[in-house]
């Protein structure tokens, strides 16, 4: 018998799962999320659904995963017409679903997470028995987490993997993933995706994912579903499309612009940006960080004794396996996290990441998870806009009294020049997409002046129309004079965006190169930490770090 077979207390096993969805529509007010869409996905099979912000993905799948009643149509599982009105209907049948927002409770362990997951608990828990399961299981994983680890104090990446675990410790048999790959490095994401083409294909697991890679659909689905404005464009086997007609499909534009459309987000580097323009030798350093060493949530060093130097008008991108540093550094960066030891000066001075630096300085950020690391997401648009000054003209008037003429006209503005949707000032940023979340961000980070800007992982979820349009955003600053630092575990993006790459391995800057003269194998073996020293010190001169 396997380990997961022998687990207690988990639902058993009952193979792969058919799911359809016949006529389905469902209203928001005079809005119409969903208009008479049938999708059929085959029991063992990985079905990619595609679709731009907006096109009704997230309202058709709550409808499968009880978390939003359908107005209209039949829901039919296996052969059998099935009511889904609540997420214990959906778990019943064996649906479950990993989402682009993590679900997990923050101040338990990864090993009370799991555990958690099951729902109903008994009264006491015998955790030798856990352990003894939760080792064994994660031995059959691709990817592990320390089962004792904080959730809090995981990154993205982590934090993705462990929703992605906890779905296939339940053995459900239709797992949804909404944008599964998103903090994952090329290395991960073709584990997990793996993981789930095995999985389908010895018939223990359906899946349906939704992504805007296309490279994961043709190389990982059997089947592709793209919706637009609530309406189901086409539906065929990936071996009979290509991606200028899924392009098309999803933009509602001829394959020509599609495609060009696509390239623009994708690393395509030829056609995704102008050529590199080199950087003036004299260009002064606007960041640097001097033997800077952060500690984690558990007080161990996260970032040891780190170093370098962002040049105005230069993208310095930092790639790194998740969990390694790149949080807590970006933390430190922004001033919710201390650093234990080291400097830290922006255009020359001693920074301390204080509100107060932040603006005499002209340093701004785009943090990953920007609803919890850069908004209040019960707020309005107009009031997030309005963090950075809201305490002074000619935002404040009359001592402390907020000026809210001057507020919803400010925001009017910034969200016409960011092209955030829908363009309403009084709506709560917290139910707006991730895309238009982020413009938002960027709109009040780069509605002013910037001379330093740190971003990390950027366009986390996105269509790729919006990850073109932050990428934009990003190299206009870098082309205004700014020193960009851009933390991602995206390799594709930072060989698009940066002028030089450094990688950061278990807290350490191990590697540089300029973005020109990257090589793919040697950024991924230094990711790993297998770049040996004498490797590392020849493409790393002694000086390189501060920018020399």
């Amino acid at each position: 018998m396997s380990t997961l077979a022998s687990m207690k207390a988990l639902p058993p096993k009952r193979g792969a799962l058919s799911v359809e969805v016949l006529g389905a529509s469902k209203r928001f007010g005079a809005f119409r999320a969903l208009d008479d869409v049938t999708l059929k996905v085959r029991a063992g099979t990985v079905h990619a659904l595609l679709g731009e912000n907006g096109a009704g993905k997230s309202t058709l799948v709550k409808g499968l995963v009880g978390y939003g009643l359908l107005d209209s149509g039949q829901i039919v599982a296996d052969g059998r017409e099935a009511r889904i009105a609540s997420p214990r209907d959906a778990q019943a049948l064996g649906i479950g679903m990993v989402y682009q927002h993590f679900t997990l409770a923050s101040g338990l362990s990864v090993e009370e997470n799991l555990v958690l997951a099951r729902g109903r608990m008994p009264w006491k828990i015998d955790w030798d028995a856990e352990r003894k399961a939760l080792d064994a299981f994660m031995r059959e994983m691709p990817f592990r987490l320390a089962l004792d680890a904080p959730v809090s104090g995981l990154a993205a990446g982590e934090k993705q993997k462990l929703e992605i675990l906890k779905q296939l410790y339940l053995r459900q048999r239709l797992l949804i993933l909404d944008e599964p790959t998103s903090v994952l490095t090329p290395q991960e994401a073709d584990e997990v995706l793996g993981l789930m083409r095995d999985l389908a294909t010895r018939h223990a697991l359906t899946v349906l994912m939704i992504t805007h890679k296309f490279r994961e659909v043709m190389a990982y689905a059997d089947d592709v579903t793209v919706l637009r404005k609530g309406r189901l464009v086409g539906s065929c086997a990936v071996r009979d499309t290509d991606r200028d007609r899924l392009a098309a499909w999803m933009m509602g534009t001829d394959a020509d612009a599609a495609a060009k459309a696509e390239a623009r987000a994708t690393a395509d580097i030829d056609t995704a940006r102008p050529a590199r323009k080199p950087l003036a030798a004299q260009a002064p350093v606007l960041l640097e960080l001097s033997k800077l060493t952060v500690l984690d949530d558990r007080g161990l060093a996260a970032v040891r004794e780190a170093s370098l130097a962002v040049r105005a008008g230069e993208i310095l991108g930092l790639a790194g396996v998740s969990g390694n540093g790149q949080k807590e550094l970006v933390e430190a960066l922004v001033g919710q996290r201390r650093a234990q030891s080291g400097a830290m000066r922006v255009k020359g001075e001693p920074y301390r990441a204080t509100r107060e630096a932040m603006t005499r300085l002209s340093v701004f950020a785009l943090p990953e998870e920007p609803l919890r690391n850069a908004c209040v997401a019960n707020l309005s648009i107009a009031e997030n806009l309005a963090l950075r000054d809201f305490d002074r003209a000619p935002l404040r008037s009359g001592g402390w009294r907020l000026n809210r003429r001057a507020l919803r006209e400010r925001a009017t503005q910034r969200i016409a020049e960011f092209n955030v949707r829908p363009p309403v000032p009084e709506r709560a940023i917290g139910t707006l997409s991730g895309g238009n979340v982020q413009r938002a961000v960027l709109a009040r980070e780069l509605g002013q002046p910037v001379d330093v800007l740190i971003v990390a992982n950027p366009v986390f979820g996105l269509d790729f129309a919006s990850v073109a349009d932050i990428h934009a955003r990003i190299l206009a600053a870098r082309d205004a004079g700014a020193a960009v630092l851009l933390v991602s575990e995206d390799l594709d993006e930072l060989l698009e965006l940066a002028d030089r790459i450094a990688v950061i391995a278990q807290g350490r800057l191990v590697f540089e190169t300029a973005a020109e003269n990257a090589d793919r194998v040697v950024l991924g073996r230094h990711m790993a930490g297998h770049g040996d020293d004498r490797q590392t010190e020849a493409a790393v001169p002694s000086a390189a770090f501060h920018g020399a």
